[in-house]
């Protein structure tokens, strides 16, 4: 199983960028999908996860500026981030579960300039 994502970019701050996340494999509601994100010289941390019932989570430090979401027809995970702050400047890396095995992407860069 192979997860590609994409969408990162350099923005100013306030601005915003869709990732984009794509399975090789057929995704559905059963899956549990996540977004992390790792800054340089920091350990990767967890952004924001969607459980198999369809209830979204997320870290204090994003809430109410990113949404997580799915597209189980085009096996496509997804990470709105709107009102970006530098603090924000990470690699983002999505994990998609299938069952117990876990798969995770090459990560996108996301650089938030003042």
């Amino acid at each position: 199983v192979q997860l590609l994502e994409s969408g990162g970019d350099s923005v100013q701050a306030g601005g915003s960028l869709r990732l984009s996340c794509v399975a090789s494999r057929r995704i559905s509601v059963s899956n549990t999908m996540a977004w992390y994100r790792q800054a340089p010289g920091k350990q990767r941390e967890l952004v924001a996860h969607i459980t198999p019932g369809g209830t979204s989570n997320y870290a204090d430090s994003v809430k109410g500026r990113f949404t997580i979401s799915r597209d189980v027809r085009k096996n496509t995970g997804y990470l709105q981030m709107n009102n970006l702050k530098p603090e924000d400047t990470a690699v983002y890396y999505c994990k998609i579960a299938w069952g117990l095995v876990e798969h995770w992407g090459n990560g996108t860069l996301v650089t938030v300039s003042s």
